[in-house]
């Protein structure tokens, strides 16, 4: 006997969940996660920090970009919401009045939590796969590490890895030298 087919997840499930989860959906599923732990939390914090003046601001770098914090984005079917994103102002000129955006951005981080780990590095980079987001930050807080990945063709290679505290250019905002370790519990 076959199970019936569960109906696909809809914008109304994610309002209406509780509000101390990350509501999301990935190809009519929803998903829930936990609001995110500390070394999470200042490391998804530390990247604006490091990245807001010099580039959304143009203090101390060239400005051009939006940077958001868990904006959530509306990409086809999939609703997902990354730890920050990032559009150049030639891709976003101007920021909708509106709960959401379904711009493509030009970078995205996903700060790992034990929690969300297997969804960053599986459903939702399918996602920004499919959607044609160039630059990916995928920031390993526990482990201390930072790995960047960039659109390919068809599909993501890791193009820098850092591990430790060195400061470094990090791609795509490599006219600024980030301070790596800003991005770990201390």
């Amino acid at each position: 006997m076959t199970q019936p087919a569960q109906a696909k997840a809809t914008y109304e499930d994610v309002l209406a969940s509780p509000p101390h989860l990350v509501a999301e959906i990935i190809s009519g599923v929803l998903y829930q996660s936990p609001r995110p732990a500390m070394p999470h939390a200042i490391a998804s914090a530390a990247i604006g920090e490091e990245l807001g003046p010099p580039f959304k601001r143009g203090k101390g770098g060239p400005g051009g970009w939006m940077l958001l914090d868990e904006p959530e984005l509306h990409l086809a079917a999939d609703i997902v919401v990354p730890d920050l994103a990032g559009w150049r102002r030639e891709t976003l000129p101007e920021v909708p009045d509106a709960p959401y955006l379904t711009v493509v951005p030009d970078w995205v981080c996903e700060v790992a939590s034990p929690s969300t780990r297997s969804l960053d590095r599986g459903a939702k980079l399918e996602v920004y796969e499919r959607e044609g987001v160039p630059w990916i930050w995928m920031v390993e807080p526990l482990d201390r590490l930072l790995e960047v990945l960039a659109l390919d063709g068809d599909t993501y290679r890791i193009v820098e890895r850092y591990v430790g505290d060195a400061p470094a250019r990090v791609r795509p905002f490599d006219a600024i030298e980030l301070d790596v370790s800003a991005l770990w519990a201390r």
